[in-house]
């Protein structure tokens, strides 16, 4: 099909990996994209969302009503909603509840065709919950009055998803693996610049209209010769891996929590999901929409180089949705408030406090921070090994650690809110004034609202940290903007 016939596309999880990254795709191939999203203010973290032909709609999927109005003039939309990352353990339920609504508001409305991308899984009364439920959104979206195209993945290779980032920081942090049996499961991965390309392609070619289409790269692997591939890769010398029988998706989820940047609550679903063979039964994809694929060494590399680069478009963190700003006028808040002159403009002293956390750390008691990040892992908490996305560039919506970017204009002010475990609310905010030519003020704030009696011991029980900690990363803060201004 022509641009013309499928001139205005809808894209729901414009904000996830695979959407932030599918939309500019659309755009460069000629479509009109709205993106139906909840927070319009992650969308300044992509290059392309000034587009002229890019239309922004603040809703959430939740709303009948609003649904519809974005699903006017549309001749086509992408369904790319899936609730692991912000429902937790409830996610099967909130996602069917989603698509119902979806299907509702298509319901004479202009769009003719759906595309989802759910999961690759054998079928059968073993599947996991987490590929259950991907079947399910794909069965109601099939029931719409769109003819939905369903594409079924297994893992996808591309820095900064969720499997990749699993598989990478396993191999590199353990030389010796104790895993579940099911690395000897076969799979067939596929690299993101591949699924784009289909799901791309797939607007032009009405064949692929009303079908369920298996995706996936050249190569089939059980996960055991993925994690070789991926140390060869990393440079890294061959893993010995022992497979036992004993370790469960709860403990398997458990350890990658400790290990890896993801946390439990979407780790084991992942992990669930790995006891199934996850192979393409048909070459239909490659029939219908033909092109060469990466192999998995290929894709792991690219990945890597784009992680070398700190060029990493979307990120699994990223999604999900953004809590909202505390009351902090109600009830006893406490703060710490530290200021300092600085011998560097406020363009430098902001480019300092915006490369916090991740490998800059944060300006010395970085060992504290470590040993509060392994707390917070082993309570199920992301700890510090989400990193961040870019070392230097950051934005709204933004993961970092286990802080969130919840407020950011660039050159003045930042605001981070905690994610970790905590019995109250935390956040973390940084302010930097022109005071005069070549000069500026930096202000941090670190505030806690406590929840309880527990939230008001663990205040009293790390405030006498603060004085080491807070003085410490303004000076370095200081420090650091004041060598880059005489440099």
């Amino acid at each position: 099909m022509t641009n013309e016939q499928h001139d205005r596309i809808l894209v729901c999880g414009a904000t996830g990996y695979v959407g932030g990254r599918l939309v500019p795709k659309l755009l460069d191939k000629g479509y009109r994209v709205r993106c139906l999203v909840r927070s319009p203010k992650k969308m300044q973290a992509f290059a392309w969302c000034d587009h002229e032909r890019l239309e922004i709609i603040e809703g959430n999927l939740d709303d009948l009503e609003g649904v519809k109005s974005a699903l006017r003039d549309v001749q086509a939309a992408y369904y790319l909603v899936h609730a692991m990352i912000s429902a937790g353990g409830d996610y099967a339920r909130r996602d069917r509840e989603l698509a119902n609504t979806f299907v509702e508001a298509l319901k004479g409305s202009s769009c003719r065709r759906v595309m989802y991308l759910g999961g690759l899984g054998e079928l059968g009364p073993n599947l996991s919950m987490h590929l259950r439920s991907r079947g399910e959104v794909a069965d109601i979206l099939r029931d719409s009055s769109a003819e939905t195209t369903v594409f079924r993945a297994a893992m996808i290779i591309g820095s900064g998803s969720a499997s990749f980032e699993i598989l990478r920081y396993l191999v590199e942090r353990l030389p010796i693996m104790i895993t579940p049996k099911w690395v000897k499961m076969e799979t067939q991965p596929i690299a993101i610049r591949d699924v784009l390309r289909y799901l791309v392609e797939c607007l032009d070619n009405p064949e692929t209209a009303g079908r369920t289409i298996d995706i996936g790269g050249r190569d089939v692997f059980t996960y055991q010769k993925l994690m070789q591939i991926m140390a060869r890769s990393l440079g890294l010398t061959k893993r010995v891996i022992l497979p036992v029988p004993v370790l469960t998706p709860r403990l398997s989820s458990a350890w990658i929590s400790l290990v890896t940047p993801v946390n439990a609550s979407i780790a084991r679903p992942l992990a669930e999901g790995l006891r199934n063979r996850t192979v393409c039964r048909n070459d239909d994809a490659q029939k219908l929409m033909p092109g060469p694929l990466f192999g998995v060494e290929e894709a792991i590399n690219a990945a890597i180089g784009k992680l070398k680069d700190g060029d990493i478009e979307t990120r699994w963190s990223t999604a999900g949705e953004m809590p909202g700003d505390p009351e902090w006028s109600g009830g006893t808040v406490f703060d710490d408030v530290q200021t300092a002159e600085v011998d560097a403009s406020a363009e430098q002293t902001f480019a300092s406090v915006s490369r916090i956390g991740g490998q800059s750390g944060y300006w010395g008691a970085d060992w504290l921070w470590w040993l509060r990040g392994l707390l917070d892992k082993c309570v199920g908490g992301p700890g510090l090994r989400r990193g961040r996305r870019h070392p230097d560039e950051l934005s709204y919506g933004e993961a970092v650690d286990f802080w969130r970017v919840n407020g950011y204009e660039r050159g003045r002010w930042l605001r981070l809110h905690a994610e970790m475990k905590l019995p109250g609310e935390a956040e973390l905010e940084f302010r930097v004034e022109p005071t005069s030519e070549g000069k500026s003020q930096l202000v941090q704030t670190a505030r806690f609202r406590p929840r309880g009696l527990l939230g008001l011991a663990y205040w009293y029980s790390v405030w006498p940290l603060h004085f080491f900690v807070f003085p410490r990363m303004v000076r370095g803060i200081k420090r650091e903007a004041e060598s880059a201004a005489v440099s």
